[in-house]
């Protein structure tokens, strides 16, 4: 009896020392595991992982499309305004009032040579002003007629306005004071009224009812604010005054406005505060009476656009982010409808001792590349709309840093989000229930 006992014995604790040695330990699992192992499941499922990424790849490439376009246009309108000069700021007449009703800065006759003159004498960061007086008109040369801008100017317009002829001249002292039939093209109204290479320097045009002599033709500047400075003609401002517009204020010449140019973009707020005392003292304006003339500068023009274009960066983004939210949605979605796909899968992966963060790192990190792979195509595309939107506009083809990073970061981010749940709810599914799910 004693040996049959012992026999049992020793055949219950070799039993017991088999299912400890077959007993499955649970190993960790390396991040380059996971990371195979996803990839292997999204691509043998590419259909399905290149829909997913579909809500993605637009967000991101709508925002880094409209980021780069919108910086593109901001640049390339500071760069045509700083040709202008950033150091000067213009003033323009007050507005006249017709039957209670305000026609606009500029249409008033308030403002005349002598305040411009004054200002260029009287006030001391005025590096030069330069008055100018402004009407529509047509220009005709032969079977040609051009309807233009002209302008009067004086002589100290090509220095304040950062603009000189390419060919011939600009007018003299003696066609100021005699008020000279002469003018200058702008360049754009040049090629209008003249065949390629025909020489325009010397002509007779005719303006109104009066024939002018081509002195000069301006380079070229381009379009400012949706003005085009080389749409325009020149002649001495007394001629304007005298023949053209043909009316005076009863104290002066009247101008349309002026232009001042200070030594440096920081002594405008300086010149504008002291022009404003000086054209208040000259016009007897007195508080509260209001002013009966506008200043603006470049630096102001610059700040408005910027907001103006920021803002509207902002809006179209925000609607792309749009894209994201249903990018990241899809994926949940998706991510959902594979764990329930493969929930058997899961039984035998963690029936072989896969742990829950083993499968709950697996399905996040399927989430994160579909989001990560879909943000690097969204950025390459949107990167390639812009600079396709650059070639097509002519404006500089801009794509900052920090909106690549944010597009790549909000794709992580999306990954995240949308993998969580779904890992979750793969990692918490029982062994034993998922293997008998069909």
């Amino acid at each position: 009896m004693m040996k049959i006992e012992e026999q049992r014995s020793r055949g219950a604790q070799e039993q017991r020392g088999r299912g400890k040695s077959t007993q499955i330990r649970p190993r960790k699992v390396s991040l380059l595991e996971v990371l195979t192992m996803a990839v292997e499941a999204l691509w043998s499922n590419r259909l399905r992982t290149s829909l997913t990424m579909l809500g993605v790849i637009i967000g991101i490439a709508s925002v880094i499309a409209v980021t780069s376009v919108g910086q593109g246009v901001q640049k390339a309108t500071e760069q045509q305004i700083q040709a202008l000069g950033t150091n000067v700021m213009l003033v323009l007449t007050g507005a006249a009032r017709t039957g209670g009703i305000s026609q606009g800065f500029g249409s008033a006759s308030t403002l005349t040579w002598e305040d411009a003159q004054a200002i260029a004498k009287q006030v001391p960061a005025a590096q030069a002003v330069t008055a100018y007086l402004q009407r529509n008109v047509q220009v005709v040369y032969g079977d040609r007629n051009v309807s233009t801008t002209i302008l009067g100017v004086d002589l100290s317009y090509p220095d304040v306005k950062e603009i000189q002829p390419q060919s011939g001249q600009f007018f003299t002292q003696d066609d100021m004071d005699n008020a000279e039939p002469v003018v200058v093209l702008g360049s754009k109204v040049k090629s209008d009224l003249f065949a390629s290479g025909e020489p325009a320097v010397g002509v007779s045009i005719r303006i109104q009812s009066g024939r002018y002599r081509v002195v000069g033709v301006m380079e070229s500047k381009g379009s400012v604010g949706g003005q085009d400075q080389d749409d325009r003609v020149y002649i001495p401002l007394t001629n304007m005054s005298s023949r053209i517009v043909g009316n005076n204020a009863l104290n002066g010449t009247a101008i349309s406005g002026f232009w001042l140019k200070s030594q440096d973009q920081a002594q405008l707020e300086a010149a504008q505060f002291q022009v404003t005392n000086l054209l208040r003292i000259r016009h007897n304006i007195y508080p509260p009476a209001p002013d009966d003339f506008r200043i603006s500068n470049q630096i102001d023009i610059i700040n408005t656009f910027s907001n103006v274009v920021g803002l509207f960066t902002v809006l179209i983004s925000a609607i792309a982010g749009i894209s994201l939210v249903v990018g990241g949605i899809g994926i949940a979605n998706i991510m959902l409808v594979s764990v329930v796909e493969r929930t058997r899968e899961i039984g035998i992966r963690k029936a072989l001792g896969a742990t829950n963060s083993a499968v709950l790192s697996q399905f996040l990190a399927e989430a994160i590349l579909v989001s990560l792979l879909g943000g690097a195509i969204g950025v390459a595309i949107g990167v390639g709309l812009a600079f396709s939107a650059s070639k097509a506009f002519s404006f500089p083809f801009v794509v900052s840093l920090w909106s690549v990073f944010a597009g790549i970061g909000l794709a992580l981010g999306v990954g995240l989000v949308a993998g969580v749940i779904p890992a979750r709810n793969a990692a918490q599914l029982d062994p034993i229930a998922a293997l008998r799910s069909d």
